[in-house]
């Protein structure tokens, strides 16, 4: 069995163990004691170094933790040092607590229970079980949770047997001792994982969206030095965007939004000038395509610059009288097939076929009709095929 160091003390970063088995290729390593965290409970493991070798993954195996290292460590017995990387579990310590807090916080404020975490390299999440979270709601809860950072509460680690804790947050499913985090008058959680020994160590908490997860609402969020890093980034991306506006970070929601309603506009005004260019251009084309024996004008169109105006074109030529188009891509490689309501053609059926002896893909209704051809050789045939079935 391995002691944890971390259970009691999650502020040691060096200490000196003696190692009690290791795998045959020297990379696994078993300690007695160790203050490296195994991934556990949504929380990322420690690293650091054993005996001067990184550890890159550190297990939980139950009983004992397994530390996994970059190198074997071999021609070594006896007492070995550890040394934990303090950044990442410090951060991790200030993502945790932070997480309990805000946890503690939703539920004390709106009821709403936590019923999963995750612990990110760049954000963590916290699910709540509320279909819907407003953002009057985050925001709340954002400016309580740090109030109580402020205050600087103690965040202590007790011991107690699991039939007589009471308070917790959740209840825990566990029997014999359980190991519970406290923050002073908001929170008492069972938990193994590492935690500062003050809300004031937490930092900042800073909550940055919310999303639906089924029946579920997903929360992100950030302590500490993390938090501070990404307001720093969303701090330059605002002023870049202002700056290219040629305004200040006040303004340029407004002025974001107002270009994006123009935008929007603009774009409604295209569609409808590409839809009467449409019109045109097939009418054109159409009046210059000679009847077939059965009074079918048949429009071959190889020049669409995109899948979009080949359909537009298609589409425009439904309102003519007795029309039938063939359209062809070579990217991606794909036909197209329109018939009017008069030219008693089943477009679907038609090119489906046709498909389907090329071993391509696709179909559509009686009307319009579209697929993709494996290769640029079907596509000729069946283009070929197509304007010889209209004589």
């Amino acid at each position: 069995m391995t002691h944890r160091i971390y259970y009691t003390d999650a502020y040691t970063t060096e200490f000196t163990s003696t190692i009690v088995e290791r795998s045959e290729d020297g990379t696994r390593v078993y300690l007695r004691e160790s203050a490296f965290y195994p991934t556990s409970g949504g929380q990322p493991h420690d690293l650091g170094t054993i005996a001067g070798i990184e550890v890159t993954d550190v297990v939980d195996e139950e009983e004992r933790v397994a530390h996994v290292l970059a190198r074997p460590l071999v021609d070594v017995a006896g007492d070995v040092r550890g040394t934990i990387d303090w950044a990442r579990r410090f951060d991790h310590m200030q993502q945790h607590t932070g997480q309990h807090l805000l946890s503690a916080v939703f539920e004390d404020l709106f009821g709403f229970k936590t019923i999963s975490v995750h612990f990110g390299p760049e954000s963590a999440t916290l699910d709540l079980d509320a279909e819907i979270v407003t953002r009057k709601q985050m925001l709340v809860a954002e400016e309580r949770a740090n109030a109580i950072v402020a205050e600087a509460r103690p965040v202590t680690v007790s011991f107690e047997d699991a039939a007589t804790a009471t308070g917790l947050r959740k209840a825990s499913d566990r029997t014999g001792t359980l190991r519970i985090v406290t923050i002073a008058d908001a929170d008492r959680s069972a938990c193994g994982g590492t935690h500062v020994r003050s809300t004031a160590e937490i930092g900042v908490v800073l909550v940055r969206g919310l999303e639906k997860i089924r029946q579920a609402t997903r929360v992100e969020f950030l302590c500490g030095q993390r938090a501070l890093r990404r307001a720093r980034r969303d701090y330059e991306t605002l002023i870049s965007i202002a700056g290219a506006l040629s305004a200040s970070i006040d303004e340029a929601a407004g002025l974001v939004g107002a270009q994006a309603e123009r935008l929007k506009e603009s774009e409604s005004a295209r569609k409808k000038l590409a839809q009467e260019l449409a019109v045109y251009r097939m009418r054109e084309r159409y009046d210059a395509a000679p009847p077939n024996a059965n009074g079918i004008r048949v429009v071959v169109i190889r020049d669409a610059a995109s899948a979009d105006e080949l359909r537009a074109l298609a589409q425009a030529a439904l309102n003519l009288p007795r029309a039938v188009v063939i359209g062809a891509l070579s990217n991606p490689i794909s036909v197209l097939l329109a018939a009017s309501d008069d030219s008693g053609i089943n477009a679907g059926q038609l090119l489906k076929e046709r498909l389907t002896a090329a071993g391509g893909r696709g179909g559509g209704g009686s009307r319009l009709a579209q697929g993709s051809a494996p290769d640029t050789a079907a596509l000729e045939r069946i283009v070929a095929d197509l304007v010889n079935a209209f004589g």
